[in-house]
């Protein structure tokens, strides 16, 4: 009878530890590792109207940069030096470029924005929630961030749409932002053209503001909830429909929504949701 108890107290003890040690090594993973693994996702894009001389170029995503106090930022400027050997045709940005506490962190995102990533034959973005300040107010803090993306050579879309290369990118300003307007472009959305919209916040896709359109919406802003248990959903997700996660989504409209699960991160901390640089090679649809 001692022996036996003896045995069972020892596989007891066993399995504590090796308990602990496993939520220690996922702790570590989860705090150390995945939040710097960085995975470049390939997808095709297939556009209406989409000129012959942009078949097969490429458009690079790169979404809620979050440069700030929350983790190193030099993270950010490695991921771009590797995002620059793709040599994208043309790269995108959906906002969030800081997390911003003070003007510190204007300083912070100009020295990462020295390296920022820049499409051969454009490169445009638009702001996200982050991106206006305390509380999304802060119109300065916008106005400061927008000055230093121009100055990296970043195109500031607010509510109106630009063509480069016969691409037409049309960009909302930020859903919880003070400048939030679609109707101001969206009214004048032309669907002979070869159209994406960029937009931080994908809740804006369940808005009554798209006068028809079709075609891409490319988005961020939920970071994939950051933590995902295997099998299930995200238990957090900052936005009313939880079907926008992260990846394509179809809105069965002939609108398709794709959801960039972040490069950055609010808190250093991911668990089965990789951080994200999205590489779409264009083609006619």
């Amino acid at each position: 009878m001692f022996c036996r108890d003896m045995k069972r107290r020892k596989f007891i003890k066993q399995g504590i530890l090796s308990t602990v040690g496993m939520g220690i090594a996922t702790g570590l993973y989860t705090w150390q590792v995945e939040p710097f693994w960085l995975e470049f996702v390939q997808r095709d894009m297939p556009i209406a109207n989409l000129p012959d001389t942009l078949v097969g170029k490429t458009l690079m995503q790169i979404s809620d940069v979050h440069v700030g106090n929350r983790f190193d930022y030099q993270y950010i400027i490695d991921s771009f030096q590797k995002a620059q050997a793709w040599m994208p045709d043309l790269v995108v940005y959906t906002g969030d470029f800081a997390s911003y506490e003070s003007s510190e962190q204007f300083t912070q995102l100009e020295e990462v924005l020295a390296h920022a990533v820049r499409g051969r034959m454009g490169t445009l973005g638009v702001l996200g929630n982050h991106d206006y300040g305390i509380n999304w107010s802060q119109q300065k803090v916008a106005d400061r961030i927008s000055t230093l993306l121009r100055d990296a050579g970043i195109r500031v879309l607010s509510n109106e749409q630009a063509e480069v290369a016969g691409m037409n990118i049309i960009g909302l300003d930020d859903y919880w932002s003070p400048n939030f307007a679609p109707s101001q472009v969206m009214k004048y959305y032309d669907a002979a053209k070869a159209n994406v919209v960029l937009c931080h916040n994908p809740d804006v896709c369940d808005l009554d503001v798209w006068h028809g359109y079709q075609g891409w919406i490319l988005s961020g802003h939920t970071h994939g909830g950051q933590c995902k248990p295997p099998f299930l959903e995200a238990p957090v997700l900052p936005v009313k429909n939880k079907k926008y996660a992260q990846g394509e989504v179809d809105l069965e409209d002939g609108r398709m929504l794709y959801i960039n699960r972040a490069l950055g991160h609010l808190w250093q901390v991911r668990f089965n949701v990789r951080p994200e640089i999205t590489v779409f090679t264009l083609r006619a649809a």
